[in-house]
């Protein structure tokens, strides 16, 4: 079996895995450029992040819509 269709753990709630860590790093050492191309990585990022955050609501919305209680 590939590692990929394995399960994959759920972190607990205080933890969000990489961003986690992004989160508690030291930016002393960055240049101002390695600082703007940090934001500019972290922007692209969460515009991602967010576009996948709509298509999984919409999901949720569509199965509940389908799954749901019907209104009679």
């Amino acid at each position: 079996m590939d590692d990929d269709d394995r399960p994959r753990r759920r972190l607990p709630e205080q933890s969000l895995g990489a961003a986690s860590l992004l989160a508690g790093e030291s930016l002393d050492s960055y240049s101002l450029d390695e600082l703007d191309a940090r934001v500019l990585l972290l922007e692209t990022e969460i515009a991602r992040i967010r576009a996948h955050r709509e298509k999984a609501a919409a999901h949720m919305k569509a199965a509940a819509e389908l799954f749901g209680p019907r209104s009679t």
